[in-house]
């Protein structure tokens, strides 16, 4: 297949809305379930956090930059354990896409549509992801760069019309979480937000055209999305309190439905289910479009595109399956997601760049020799 580019400002743009996600919705909530009116400053260590997983994720591609994260795995790991570890990797991606769906079936049927199927949005939202896997990186990020406007302007009057509502007595006592309740609500939000990125690897540095400056926009892209989920964690706290915000499954969702300006402009919650199905949008396909290029790499395929329509299929089945209720969904992202995640997306590029660094020292110790 032909090579695809992608700019620097397109690529911060995909690392912003793909950093957000879901995590605009279920953060709030997530972390709040255990560092309670501190969550804001779990919220604010996690994204400083995320900087140095950022960090090694560029340190990382450095050492391949002409290869994505998969392909990387096989060449740093070997044939045998890189192609393991790769499709352990496409694994974990395909299982999160299902995952993705079903959040969009039931947060759809919970808040919008309460008579219709999940298995209409996930089927609707899979056929738009598939299509854009089929028309490619390119066309996906020109989208991206249309619709990201559209989320910043609702983002921006979302706060302003919150704001309003915000009780600074929520967020009291300051500093009282334990640190092993902070310690987990820092690792949470690292999972959902920071972990992932690594996903990234796919498109970084390979198929961006300015390689000097997109370092810069990959910092940036995380900066303006941990600013982002902070803002609706704080927000959560100040307006809804610590107990109201963990007692909800989507604490943003009701934030939004609190809106109420001069008894006329109300019910406007559905500008949330926008700003958050946009994010969504961007993170899914990235997890889908990873499992297709992913397995047809690691499959040594040229061509992924016949793998869209099966994997598709997958992705739709995995979301029907995957979690018999939502609380079962809130207990794997809490307990088994943040310890899944760091193996699979921090640890195996540690491990690939340890590897690398040792394999290169020692092909310049015999080239002196």
């Amino acid at each position: 297949m032909e090579k695809e580019i992608i700019s620097t400002r397109q690529f911060t743009i995909i690392t912003i809305l793909y950093s957000i996600g879901t995590a605009i919705l279920i953060i709030p909530g997530s972390i709040a379930n255990a560092a309670k009116q501190d969550a804001w400053i779990a919220a604010i260590i996690g994204v400083i956090i995320s900087l140095l997983n950022v960090k090694l994720f560029m340190t990382l591609a450095k050492q391949t930059p002409t290869l994505t994260f998969v392909e990387a795995n096989k060449k740093i790991l070997g044939r045998f354990f890189g192609t393991m570890t790769a499709l352990c990797f496409v694994i974990v991606t395909i299982l999160s896409a299902g995952e993705l769906l079903y959040f969009i079936g039931i947060f759809m049927q919970t808040e919008i549509m309460p008579e219709t199927p999940m298995m209409a949005f996930a089927l609707l939202f899979s056929i738009i992801i598939m299509y854009a896997a089929y028309l490619g990186i390119e066309t996906f990020v020109r989208s991206a760069e249309i619709l990201f406007p559209l989320f910043l302007f609702i983002f921006i009057f979302f706060v302003i019309c919150i704001t309003p509502q915000i009780t600074l007595d929520n967020i009291q006592p300051v500093l009282e979480a334990s640190k092993t309740s902070m310690l987990y609500s820092i690792m949470r939000f690292l999972s959902i937000f920071s972990f992932p990125s690594v996903l990234l690897l796919m498109l970084y540095p390979l198929t961006v055209n300015v390689q000097h400056s997109v370092q810069k926009g990959f910092y940036i892209g995380t900066i303006i999305g941990g600013i982002v989920l902070t803002t609706m964690v704080t927000l959560s706290i100040l307006v809804l309190g610590p107990d109201s915000t963990t007692a909800r499954t989507f604490p943003s969702y009701a934030l939004a439905q609190r809106i109420s300006i001069g008894y006329f402009l109300e019910r406007i919650e559905v500008l949330m289910a926008v700003m958050w199905i946009i994010s969504l949008y961007i993170r899914s396909f990235m997890y889908f479009y990873t499992s297709v290029v992913g397995l047809a790499q690691v499959l040594n395929i040229k061509d992924h595109r016949p793998l869209i329509l099966p994997m598709g299929l997958i992705v739709i089945g995995l979301s029907q399956i995957l979690h018999p209720s939502i609380v079962h969904s809130n207990n794997y992202n809490n307990e088994i997601w943040p310890i899944l995640s760091f193996i699979v997306m921090i640890l195996l590029p540690i491990v690939m760049l340890i590897v690398a660094v040792i394999r290169k020292s020692k092909l310049q110790k015999k080239e002196e020799v």
